[in-house]
Order: structure tokens, then sequence, then C-alpha cells
């Protein structure tokens, strides 16, 4: 079981740049790519929220669930 960061989709679907998003939501854009890539243990909920407040988006969008 893992889950899996599609944040990267959902930026493209909104045609905004890491750094931008870095910008907006206050976070550094290497903590972002971090995130962006799948590499991150952990998110804060604060952090979703700011990323789901400025892509439109639920949480779902970003995250899901898949079974091995």
């Amino acid at each position: 079981m893992s889950i899996i960061v599609n944040l990267d989709v959902m930026m493209a679907k909104r045609k905004i740049s890491l750094g931008e998003l870095a910008d907006r939501i206050g976070i550094t854009p290497a903590n972002l790519s971090i995130l962006k890539t799948g590499k991150a243990k952990a998110i804060r909920f604060s952090t979703l929220e700011a990323i789901c407040k400025e892509l439109d988006c639920q949480p779902a969008d970003i995250l899901e669930y898949k079974c091995d």
C-alpha cells in the first residue's frame, strides 16, 4: 500500500509553477519539491489546506491511496 502524490498533475492543470505555488502558500520551493516528488514523510494540514485553496481543489485531488 502507498500514498501517491498527484500535486504535479494539479499544478499542470492550473498552469502554475512550483516556485509560484511555493511563494503563494509560504513554503520554500525545496520543501514543495519534496512533497511533489512523493519523498515527504508527512504533510501539515495547514500546508495541505493552503495548497488546496491556491489550486482550488480537494485533498483527494492531490493525495491518492493505492493498494499493492
